[in-house]
């Protein structure tokens, strides 16, 4: 008799005694999860389809919000369909490698047919050539930097395959070098920033979701062509509320068992607002951060906002 495959959620509960906080490892100069940097000659290789959307962000900065809006469009609003599996199974995360039986990302788009949803944590450079080449759509999300790291310090708290994250202050000082996973912030969103024009990428910024909801998930809808009423999109406003959202088990990652994502230590939806980092940065830290932070964006004219 042929065995039943496994679950996504069955896969994750028997994998719990071989995950723990794998370190970081250089790959092109950028740190990565160990098994990420041990699986990269597949994930630079994959070859996306041309209907392929990449959805791609800083750790922390929308992802799952902006996951939800697209799936939501691409069915017309309807809440019950993008409920037939967590995030995590719907929109693979491309470069995700954790021990068998979970299965990496790349095992989960090899079984979907295109056109596919698929997420991305990594910076510009690193993303796989093949998307630029078949001229995929590419919506990027970037997040203020001082909400960004605050979320990503309660993250790697609870997440408990990345490194262990150490005291506020040193995290600061780890955020503003670069040595976080997936590397530095503001490498990252000047990267995209950089390129949206010539590789046709949207770039949508955090603030201006939260601000305007229907006027950014209007711009998504106009970028990925689909016929959506305008009623619809209010509905997918409401969808995907953060309250709605946090007490939605496809979007609030309650899958994810607590050997890997203790939420009692911080939940995967902890705030989801605009300007918490007041609340965390003393105004010494805050000082030193505003300078370096002038320093290195010098270069771009990027409209991020700490406070709306």
């Amino acid at each position: 008799m042929e065995e039943k495959p496994l679950s996504y959620e069955e896969s994750i509960r028997r994998a719990g005694d071989a995950l723990k906080r794998f370190p970081l490892i250089n790959v092109q100069g950028i740190p990565l999860m160990s098994t990420i940097a041990a699986n990269w000659k597949s994930v630079s290789e994959f070859s996306p389809d041309p209907s392929d959307l990449l959805i791609a962000t800083y750790p922390k900065a929308g992802t799952t919000w902006a996951q939800e809006i697209v799936d939501l469009l691409l069915h017309n609003g309807d809440a019950e369909m993008c409920k037939r599996a967590p995030t995590a199974v719907r929109i693979p995360f491309l470069e995700i490698f954790s021990p068998p039986p979970i299965p990496s990302g790349l095992e989960l788009l090899k079984e979907m047919k295109p056109p596919r949803v698929i997420k991305t944590h990594m910076p510009i450079q690193l993303v796989p050539k093949g998307f630029w080449d078949n001229k995929c759509k590419v919506i990027y999300v970037a997040r203020n930097a001082k909400d960004n790291v605050v979320s990503y310090f309660y993250f790697d708290q609870m997440n408990l395959t990345h490194p262990e994250p150490g005291s506020w202050d040193g995290y600061i000082q780890k955020f503003m070098k670069g040595q976080l996973s997936w590397g530095s912030w503001y490498d990252h969103v000047k990267g995209y920033w950089r390129e949206r024009k010539e590789r046709n990428i949207l770039y949508l910024l955090y603030e201006d979701m939260k601000e305007n909801p229907v006027r950014e998930i209007k711009k998504i809808r106009q970028y990925l062509g689909v016929l959506v009423s305008d009623d619809v999109i209010e509905r997918i406003v409401q969808l995907t509320s953060f309250k709605t959202m946090k007490d939605n088990p496809m979007t609030n990652y309650s899958f994810i068992p607590k050997f890997l994502f203790d939420q009692s230590v911080s939940p995967f939806m902890r705030k989801g607002e605009v300007g918490d980092w007041v609340h965390h940065f003393t105004p010494a830290q805050s000082q030193v951060f505003d300078e370096d932070y002038a320093k290195q964006m010098k270069d771009v004219d990027i409209p991020f906002r700490f406070r709306i």
